[in-house]
């Protein structure tokens, strides 16, 4: 028969010479209904690139199957990674033993040392090794130990403020002497340049805004001073309890004189306040060139410099404890002794054409009050006697029209 000669024909001829395909082979690979398939796709494709579509067609579906293929590749890893986070996680031994207990429920957490070396994740915060503090300005006065090698000038910048407010706060102490600084001493020091007032019975805020060249709400508006408007009451007569200080925010006010008076050869008594070295009676004696030569060898400072701002109407010459120092032009001596108000061991020579010098801090006073001087004699030798820091000359030049000048404008 044809079907034992040819076992693998799958077509059968009907009626009208028509072939028909057995159904019996239709999962064969190599079934012609395969090849009819294929036909109509590349028809398929033929007319779609006929009519210009091709490129577009193909272009879509490249990134389709792109699209596919990344996302199942992340399919994949993510369940190797869940697989591998199952396998490598081992059960705590302190928790699963509390499982076992009566209370499954009743887990028993870890001891804190458990944690120590988890890591949790996250961004991690860097640790500061140091802390930036913000600047806030200070309302209220502190308390400041002075240093050896201090001046007023320095404590002064240190704290940001002018160097009168350093004597303006601290009259009690240095009673605007700059001279009067001395180690270990508490000075106050303002929040704000200004002046510091110790309220005191019977004042009234208009007279103290006055003396110190500010108004009233210059003083009650200041948050330093802490002035409850409700319960201030009068201004001529506020509820302030004496003994109070208040800062003067800006405050002003004249600083109190502790040199010398202008001390006339006629009148050498007027400084009888100012210490054991004033004179009696003089009688007449040279009169002055109006010219003036250093007093010491040396013509450099050592400490403070001519500073109004200070109440230092001198300047401090450098000098070596011992070396001579000598009148700076003709005159009568008027004051040679000990001075009370910090100067030490002082002389000052009236020259008798309205020029005063006074010269401070002397070890030996080396001439007596009524002696006739000329320029260049000598007085004695320098010294640190008073409120000194060290040997120096702290001399002042004083005329009887102009008040205090700067010695340097003065000397050569």
């Amino acid at each position: 028969m044809h079907s034992n000669e040819f076992p693998h024909q799958t077509q059968s001829t009907s009626e009208g010479g028509k072939s028909q395909i057995d159904p019996q082979n239709r999962n064969n690979p190599t079934h012609i209904p395969n090849e009819a398939g294929e036909s109509r796709i590349l028809l398929l494709w033929e007319k779609i690139s006929h009519i210009g579509l091709g490129e577009s067609v193909l272009r879509v579906g490249t990134h389709f199957l792109s699209i596919a293929f990344i996302l199942l590749a992340i399919l994949v890893m993510r369940g190797f990674h869940l697989r591998t986070q199952t396998v490598d996680a081992s059960p705590d031994p302190v928790v699963t033993a509390s499982l076992t207990e009566d209370n499954p429920t009743a887990v028993e957490l870890p001891p804190v040392d458990h944690y120590a070396n988890m890591s949790i994740a996250g961004i991690s915060r860097l640790t500061l090794m140091q802390t930036n503090i913000s600047s806030r300005p200070r309302i209220e006065v502190i308390v400041y130990e002075v240093q050896r090698g201090d001046t007023v000038f320095g404590i002064a910048e240190k704290f940001g403020l002018k160097p009168q407010t350093i004597l303006w706060g601290n009259y009690a102490v240095l009673s605007d002497n700059p001279h009067f600084l001395a180690e270990g001493q508490k000075l106050n020091i303002l929040p704000v340049d200004g002046t510091y007032h110790r309220w005191a019975t019977g004042e009234g805020l208009p007279g103290v805004a006055k003396a110190y060249n500010v108004s009233v709400e210059d003083i009650i508006n200041y948050t330093g001073n802490r002035i409850v408007h409700e319960t201030l009451g009068d201004w001529e007569n506020p509820n302030i309890e004496p003994g109070r200080w208040l800062i003067i925010p800006g405050g002003t006010r004249a600083f109190a004189s502790w040199s010398a008076p202008m001390i006339s050869r006629r009148d050498p008594a007027v400084a009888r306040h100012v210490g054991p070295g004033h004179c009696g009676t003089i009688t007449d004696g040279p009169i002055g060139t109006g010219s003036f030569i250093w007093p010491s060898a040396s013509q450099r400072l050592s400490g403070y410099d001519w500073s109004p701002e200070t109440n230092h109407f001198a300047i401090d010459i450098a000098g070596r404890l011992g070396e001579p120092l000598w009148a700076s032009d003709a005159g009568v001596i008027v004051y040679a002794g000990w001075n009370n108000f910090g100067y030490g061991n002082m002389v000052v020579i009236d020259h008798g054409n309205g020029w005063q010098t006074l010269y401070a801090h002397l070890e030996v006073v080396g001439v007596v009050c009524g002696q006739g001087v000329f320029k260049g004699t000598p007085l004695g030798t320098i010294g640190s006697t008073g409120k000194s820091t060290g040997p120096h000359i702290h001399f002042e030049m004083m005329h009887s029209s102009y008040g205090r000048v700067n010695p340097w404008n003065f000397l050569p």
